[in-house]
């Protein structure tokens, strides 16, 4: 992600350690965190719910009910109103400092946004969305990432419409956060069997470990007693991901941890994570961790 002109002409340096630089509209605020020194155990917490995305660098995270990790560029952590972050700073430098957005969203917009999915967008089994009441880490599809980068323009930008384009792509941000709160719930078996379709608990599952076989869209809609059609939607719509992306990416983890933890060819890899061509399997894990499966392997990276 890249930061506009405007934030480094307004920008004021008056602390090595969060230094926070703001842009508001009438609705909603996004700030600029930057920190220029190697530091430990800085606490911030916000009075709305915020999404926080890596900027540049690296952060060490300690979030309530979750295991510490690392924070690293095309990631981001939505956490609901008042909810304390306790940050390392492992890495920054004068030179090559840290640097977080922090995207501010009021209650209010979320719970809208909600009302519509529940009323026009149900999901399957007369689920319910709900609101951003926990604390979620995940990393960016593509779309996510384009549109918090189009949200870091608009907000420096001076435009006479400006809180109008501002409102629009914060409303599609919202849904897409919903969808990354669902598919975290359909990965966490004691959540999903708690809030989710079972259909789609069940049909996750049987994909999970069946890696290597049919997993084509009208195998998965008979395990989910669905139409074709109407399980690809609905699969999309609550997870934001179609089945085939979703699998897609379930074996290129399975791959990568195959990698990292045993000796197999490449080859009885991608052939045990149900991948026929060798040269799909390279495109698909490259895009998926941005570095070829064979230097993984052998350790350039």
């Amino acid at each position: 992600m890249h930061l506009s002109s405007s934030y480094f002409k307004n920008r004021k340096v008056e602390t090595l350690i969060e230094n926070q630089t703001s842009f508001t509209t009438a609705r909603s605020s996004m700030h600029i965190f930057e920190t220029q020194k190697v530091t430990e155990q800085v606490h911030l917490t916000f009075d709305n719910t915020v999404l926080a995305t890596m900027i540049a660098g690296k952060k060490h995270m300690y979030l309530k009910g979750m295991p510490s990790f690392d924070f690293l560029p095309g990631e981001s952590v939505v956490l609901p109103p008042q909810e304390l972050m306790c940050i390392d700073f492992p890495i920054a430098s004068r030179e090559r400092p840290t640097r977080c957005l922090a995207l501010e969203l009021e209650t209010a917009q979320i719970h809208k946004v909600v009302q519509y999915l529940n009323e026009y967008q149900p999901k399957v089994d007369h689920g319910d969305w709900s609101s951003l009441t926990a604390n979620l880490h995940f990393a960016h599809d593509e779309e996510v990432t384009n549109i918090i980068q189009r949200l870091m323009f608009l907000f420096t930008e001076d435009h006479s419409s400006k809180d109008f384009f501002i409102n629009n792509m914060l409303q599609e941000l919202i849904i897409r956060l919903l969808q990354h709160a669902s598919f975290k719930q359909y990965e966490s078996p004691h959540t999903a069997l708690q809030n989710s379709s079972q259909r789609f608990v069940y049909v996750i599952e049987y994909i999970k470990s069946h890696l290597d076989g049919d997993l084509s869209i009208e195998n998965l809609s008979k395990k989910a007693c669905m139409s074709t059609s109407h399980f690809y939607k609905a699969f999309k719509n609550e997870l934001g991901l179609t089945p085939t992306q979703y699998i897609n990416k379930v074996r290129i983890q399975a791959a990568r941890r195959m990698i990292d933890q045993t000796n197999l060819s490449l080859k009885e890899i991608f052939m045990a994570c149900g991948f026929n061509n060798r040269s799909y399997f390279n495109r698909q894990f490259k895009k998926f961790y941005n570095i070829s499966p064979g230097d993984l392997q052998t350790g350039l990276v």
